[in-house]
């Protein structure tokens, strides 16, 4: 990933490249919203190049170990409603589903910027909702290029470059309020963005 960062005080909060297995499930979240950092400085990078990246509307399945890249996290006062998620042309979504106790990804799928949000609606998850909105999960695909760009209200652009031929998913993470269960109690506002090298769900946790 190609990120230029900003204020030293927030580098021991993010957390760096690594690799693992397994898949991204509520502990995981939560030990991430814990500290949850304010970013206040990415700077642009080049894209990266990928011309083998995978093909739109394909989510790769492997029995490889799964490969994670850096997470970014935004939040208040930083993410506000009307903040924009710009991705390259023909990104496809696919949402996951019950996320809090038995995920599992939607059997079909979405043309982004539509996302099936954790109500059941159909959302333009490109822009970011108003504080209460439902949960919008969903793991992103058909990336010719890794790049997305968050436009802020403020008129500042965050933009964050990977390799989508080692990284073809980038999994969104959408927290906005509406979920009351502890330790959430309708208290967090947050967008958490990270490129995978593979869909993270098995088999068992895919919806037939």
């Amino acid at each position: 990933m190609n990120i230029i960062r900003g204020r030293q005080a927030h580098a021991q909060a993010e957390r760096a490249d690594d690799v693992g297995g397994g898949t991204l499930g509520r502990r995981g979240v939560l030990g991430g919203l814990a500290a949850l950092p304010v970013l206040y400085s990415i700077g642009s990078a080049t894209p990266a190049q990928a011309a083998t990246a995978a093909q739109p509307g394909s989510v790769p399945q492997a029995t490889d170990d799964l490969v994670r890249g850096m997470e970014r996290r935004y939040n208040a006062p930083l993410l506000t409603p009307g903040t924009c998620l710009v991705l390259p042309a023909g990104i496809k979504a696919v949402a996951v589903q019950d996320y809090y106790h038995q995920p599992h990804t939607a059997s079909a799928q979405t043309a982004w910027p539509n996302v099936t949000a954790a109500d059941g609606t159909t959302v333009d998850a490109s822009v970011v909702p108003d504080r209460g909105a439902p949960s919008r999960i969903a793991l992103l695909s058909g990336f010719a290029e890794g790049w997305y760009e968050l436009r802020h209200a403020s008129g500042r652009t965050d933009r964050v470059t990977w390799d989508a031929r080692k990284l073809p998913i980038l999994w969104l993470y959408g927290e906005y309020g509406a979920t009351d269960e502890a330790p959430f109690h309708n208290r967090f506002y947050t967008l958490a963005l990270q490129a995978l090298s593979r869909n993270p769900y098995s088999h068992k946790t895919l919806a037939k």
